[in-house]
């Protein structure tokens, strides 16, 4: 649900329809209060390192690879999917 409103304040803030991104954003906050903790940034990027050590990935070909063992990793914790794939790709591309 949280992804789908920050979607849409993205298509709204495009539109220049600040009224709405503020509905959408105060939608986010009530429904974050209900969710557990996320993965700390920490967490996140310590998973990925050990992600891409243990698959030996050394470009964005591997990424699959690598995502899949993030995801086993932070199984359970509340990790933002987009923000995981960003943080590979960084590191598989720098």
């Amino acid at each position: 649900m949280v992804k789908q409103r920050r979607d849409s304040i993205e298509q709204y803030t495009k539109g220049g329809r600040q009224d709405l991104v503020d509905k959408e954003q105060a939608e986010i906050e009530v429904i974050e209060a209900y969710l557990p903790q996320g993965a700390s940034a920490d967490v996140i990027e310590a998973a990925i390192d050990e992600a891409i050590a243990e698959t030996g990935a050394a470009s964005t070909k591997d990424m699959g690879k690598v995502m899949k063992a993030v995801q086993a990793k932070l199984a359970g914790k509340n990790a933002d999917g987009r923000t995981v794939s960003e943080i590979v790709k960084s590191k598989l591309t720098g």
